[in-house]
């Protein structure tokens, strides 16, 4: 009985999520801090303002900070507006994502916004990235960079998680989709996630393999957080088995539009830096989720010939933020 309510939530989730593609966010609700957050880490670093709707998570000397959804989600939309630290930002590290890695130490599932400071007058660059399952050693990063100055106003970022696709956006225009396929088995999220939002020293990788470290004479960093959406199936951690309220719409949208996918591809076109799919040093071979545009390839490899021409060279390893956050707190 209890596979069968884990299945029918499963089935449920899923069903009304998929639609929730593009152009709705606009129809849901703005939730305070506290209804949806609560302190994860960073001592006097995250300060909720007075309306009670905004919060800021400070990087300094002594420590990061960062918060995290009181729920755990099995699938939905969620968003929120930032604005970033402005001036010199070389490596730190903004991230808006979502996880379980403190449920499934090995085998724990993530969907990525990772915001990349940079020296000054350089564009902070944004990062997306899924793992499933604690599949850690493929990465799916893409990279990219922005037409806007993201330290001067607040934009909206916002991450689609259904049974069968992730959509990220940045305010409101999809950047990226990733459709699950059978090869992928396991490395697409499937468990029940947390929704987080963490600022932390990522000196060691974060700005040109790290070249640029956090320089701490220009702190206080802060990151400023508003207009707070979780809307998907709060799950209980124990069993699993149920949405604990089943979200209401309004209108609905079926699906990516081919407007909207037009501007997804304008915006790939014009500012993707870079993406997994392309690197031919790591992975000559593409995995098996990628479709391969050839025109965003020629793209690319002119922007970088040395990782999207297929000639091999050394990469460092890959900075985890668990261990930078458990590091910070």
């Amino acid at each position: 009985m209890n596979s069968e309510r884990k299945n029918f939530a499963f089935a449920f989730c899923s069903a009304f999520l998929v639609l929730l593609v593009n152009g709705f966010s606009g129809n849901l609700p703005i939730i305070s801090f506290d209804e949806g957050y609560s302190h994860l880490f960073g001592d006097g670093n995250l300060m909720v303002l007075k309306d009670g709707k905004s919060a800021h998570i400070t990087l300094d000397d002594r420590t990061g900070s960062g918060f995290v959804s009181h729920d755990l989600y099995l699938h939905g939309y969620f968003s929120a507006s930032i604005k970033l630290p402005a001036d010199y930002t070389a490596g730190v590290v903004v991230a808006f994502y979502m996880s379980n890695g403190d449920m499934y130490e090995k085998n724990h599932d993530e969907i990525d916004f990772e915001f990349l400071g940079n020296i000054r007058g350089k564009d902070w660059r944004i990062q997306t990235n899924i793992y499933g399952n604690g599949s850690t050693s493929i990465g799916r990063e893409e990279r990219y960079g922005l037409w806007f100055d993201p330290s001067d106003d607040f934009h909206q970022y916002s991450i689609l998680w259904t049974e069968n696709v992730i959509v990220f956006y940045v305010d409101n225009v999809p950047i990226r989709e990733i459709k699950r396929t059978e090869a992928m088995g396991g490395d697409f999220p499937s468990k029940p996630m947390s929704l987080y939002a963490t600022i932390w020293d990522g000196s060691d990788w974060a700005t040109n393999g790290g070249k640029y470290r956090v320089s701490y004479k220009y702190a206080p960093y802060i990151a400023e957080f508003s207009d707070f959406i979780l809307h998907g199936c709060a799950v209980d951690p124990i069993e699993q088995s149920k949405c604990d309220e089943a979200p209401k719409f309004a209108t609905i949208s079926t699906g990516i539009t081919r407007q909207q996918r037009t501007k997804m591809a304008s915006f790939r076109n014009k500012h993707m830096q870079y993406s997994y799919c392309y690197d031919r040093s790591r992975y000559p071979v593409p995995p098996s989720e990628c479709v391969v545009d050839a025109k965003e390839a020629e793209r690319l490899r002119g922007f970088d010939p040395v990782t999207f021409g297929g000639v091999r060279r050394r990469h460092g390893k890959r900075h985890h933020r668990v261990r930078a956050e458990a590091s910070s707190m």
